[in-house]
């Protein structure tokens, strides 16, 4: 029997499935807030009556456990979109229309397009789709806790690899992050390209503010 109650997972998806609606895509990004790299999104479209046991908002899971759920959500979904914005636009853009190019940018990845899209947090005024934010919906939508699994894991990957061209800044434990590992190396050899120098921890140990 198909569960129905508060704990169905797929409880906000079903609400616009009885209202015709079938193709919802839940959006969420990772790395808004990190130093160095750039930001994802991630869009998943899951079938009807489909959900990934254990899918749940990225931050409440372990790295390891992350890498071994991305795997069985790509195999269920009906369709995911994977977009980036990269250093050089949040560096020309700001961060908030840099995260709304990358969820642009996943969306259009989606085939066939989504009927209704559903982002993690408030809307994005800058977001051409139309759409509704739901405030901690990685943990209440499960097409959005899927998609933030995605778009971590896909950062994760990308910042590991790039922590091999650019040894010291522990990219490969930190993925951007302001951490006191990551700061000191910042004072010692200076931003790589793949520094965002607009924002605040970055200038700090430039020697830009303050």
């Amino acid at each position: 029997m198909t569960s129905t109650g508060p704990d169905d997972p797929l409880h906000y998806e079903r609400s616009f499935r009885r209202r015709g609606l079938h193709r919802i895509a839940g959006v969420d990004e990772a790395g808004r807030g990190p130093l160095a790299g750039p930001v994802v999104a991630a869009a998943v479209v899951l079938p009807e009556d489909v959900s990934v046991p254990g899918a749940m908002d990225s931050k409440r899971l372990t790295a390891a456990r992350r890498e071994e759920l991305a795997p069985a959500i790509l195999q269920a979904a009906a369709s995911v979109g994977l977009g980036a914005a990269s250093v050089r636009e949040i560096e020309g853009l700001n961060i908030l229309v840099a995260t709304a190019l990358a969820m642009n940018r996943a969306l259009r990845k989606l085939s066939p397009p989504p009927e209704h899209v559903v982002v993690d947090g408030r809307p994005v005024a800058a977001l051409p789709w139309e759409h509704e934010g739901v405030v901690g919906g990685d943990g209440r939508v499960h097409s959005i806790a899927c998609a933030s699994i995605l778009a971590k894991v896909y950062r994760d990957r990308l910042m590991r690899r790039l922590a091999a061209r650019y040894p010291g800044y522990a990219w490969e434990r930190n993925v951007g992050y302001g951490t006191a590992e990551h700061l000191e190396a910042l004072r010692e050899w200076g931003p790589t390209p793949h520094h965002r120098r607009t924002f605040a921890g970055v200038q700090l140990d430039l020697g830009l503010e303050g």
